[in-house]
C-alpha cells in the first residue's frame, strides 16, 4: 500500500468522529449538555488524534526511507500537540457546560484536523519514489537517455 493510500485510510476512519464533532459544534448556545457528551467528545478526539499520529508515523517512515529531514518529525509533533491541546480545551468546556466555548474549541479542532491532513497530503503524499541504484540492464538510465 502506498503512503497516499494509507493516509486516505487513516483519514477515512476519522470521518464518523469528525461528523459527530461538527454536529456538536453546531449545538445551541444555552442548551444543556447531556453528561455523555463529554465522553463522546473525548472518544472522538482521541480516535482522530490516534489516526493522525498513525498517519504521521507512516509519513515519517516514508520520508526517512527516502533520506528525508529529521525536522519533519518536529513539524508533525507540534501540530499534533496543538490538536491535543484543543481537544483538552473542548473537553474542559463540555465538563463546565460552556456550550459557546465547546463550539469554538470544536470548530478549531476541526480546522486543525483538516490542516494536518492537508499538510500530510501535500508534503508527504508526494514523496518522490526512490530511484534504483543501478539502471536495469539493456535500458539507459534516465540521466543518460537524453545524451
Amino acid at each position: 500500500m502506498t503512503f497516499p493510500d494509507e493516509l486516505r485510510d487513516h483519514q477515512g476512519r476519522c470521518q464518523p468522529y469528525v461528523l459527530k464533532l461538527r454536529m456538536l459544534a453546531c449545538g445551541e448556545v444555552g442548551a444543556a449538555l447531556p453528561r455523555q457528551v463529554t465522553s463522546e467528545i473525548a472518544q472522538a478526539t482521541r480516535a482522530i488524534i490516534g489516526e493522525a499520529e498513525a498517519a504521521g508515523r507512516a509519513a515519517l517512515d516514508t520520508v526517512t526511507d527516502r533520506g528525508g529531514e529529521p525536522e519533519s518529525g518536529t513539524f508533525l509533533r507540534v501540530r499534533l500537540n496543538r490538536l491535543a491541546a484543543t481537544a483538552d480545551e473542548a473537553i474542559t468546556a463540555a465538563r463546565g457546560g460552556d456550550m459557546a466555548g465547546l463550539s469554538r474549541h470544536l470548530r478549531r479542532f476541526d480546522a486543525l484536523t483538516s490542516a494536518i491532513w492537508a499538510v500530510q497530503h501535500a508534503v508527504y503524499g508526494r514523496v518522490p519514489r526512490q530511484q534504483p541504484a543501478e539502471p536495469a540492464r539493456g535500458r539507459p538510465s534516465p540521466a543518460s537517455a537524453g545524451s
